[in-house]
């Protein structure tokens, strides 16, 4: 088994490789024609310490489609409330057959944590990291460049050479930006921060060109805009918001999105706050929007991790 702990734990061509089964799943599910069962009799478990929808159920959906036992836990309800760490319940999965196990997690080397608990135990169990608080959400970055991928007509090979990717909100609190920048750049991208101040990193991740508080700026000459929810979950206490304020300054509008390339598209990881970091006509136009096509990738694109993971 592989596992996948961050983008940067895979190669360029582990990247191209997960990519190019995406987009072939993809294709095979469009056409009526999905997989039979490769992982027929395999167990995948859904552990999930933080709320999800479209991850959660994707996997599960992706793990059924390749015929594995796909049993979410039921975290609210489990010994968690007892006082088990997450060690203990990932070895106790593990001990229960686990051949997958889909994790999101609050804490900055959880994943990590759980993959050497696994291996000094001798499981021979992939874990695949779902969502790591603000560090990482490496099947999301995926799933968002085979959209691109796809609605720009390219193969893994040709990359994203040449395009410019605009990825605007809160920035220091993001899992995805975290996953998508350096993905993107790796692919060819040319990637650009945009937020406000104590939204934006202190320095420039990996593979961001610019970093900049203006929008206009920042959306300048953009194929593609990806507007990231303000994370006030992960806000302190004494911070507050003004979601009108916020619009205003970093909102994808139809007025804002004029500095764009025209026939920008417009990207969206969910859960969306319609009104405040993008408008509901930007999110609905199909034509420009992606975000629903980035949800249907999410299927496909774990499929393919699942299938990596196996071989």
């Amino acid at each position: 088994m592989k596992h996948l702990t961050g983008i940067d734990a895979l190669s360029d061509a582990d990247v191209r490789q997960i990519l190019t089964r995406t987009l072939a799943m993809d294709a095979a599910l469009d056409a009526g024609n999905p997989p039979d069962g490769p992982l027929k009799d395999q167990l995948l478990f859904n552990l999930f310490y933080e709320n999800s929808t479209r991850t959660s159920l994707s996997f599960a959906v992706a793990g059924m489609r390749m015929g594995a036992h796909v049993v979410t836990v039921p975290v609210a309800a489990s010994s968690v409330h007892k006082g088990e760490s997450v060690r203990d319940t990932v070895l106790t999965l593990c001990a229960q057959g686990a051949d997958f196990m889909v994790l999101r997690a609050g804490g900055a080397g959880t994943i990590e944590a759980a993959r050497r608990a696994i291996e000094e135990h001798g499981f021979q169990t992939a874990i695949i990291n779902a969502g790591e608080g603000a560090f990482g959400h490496p099947t999301q970055a995926l799933l968002d460049a085979a959209t691109i991928l796809k609605s720009a007509g390219r193969t893994p090979e040709e990359g994203l050479d040449g395009l410019t990717i605009t990825i605007v909100g809160d920035l220091v609190h993001s899992r995805v930006a975290s996953s998508c920048a350096p993905l993107f750049a790796r692919l060819g991208a040319n990637v650009r921060y945009c937020g406000p101040q104590d939204m934006l990193p202190e320095d420039p991740p990996s593979g961001v060109v610019t970093m900049t508080t203006n929008r206009e700026a920042a959306l300048e000459g953009a194929d593609i805009v990806m507007a990231l929810r303000i994370q006030l979950e992960r806000l302190s206490a004494d911070t507050s918001v003004d979601p009108v304020a916020y619009r205003a300054d970093y909102g994808l509008t139809t007025d804002s999105l004029k500095a764009a390339k025209p026939g920008a598209l417009v990207m969206h990881p969910g859960p969306m706050n319609r009104g405040v970091e993008i408008d509901g006509d930007i999110a609905d136009d199909q034509a420009h929007s992606l975000i629903l096509k980035q949800v249907a990738m999410g299927v496909p694109t774990r499929m393919a991790l699942l299938e990596f993971a196996a071989t």
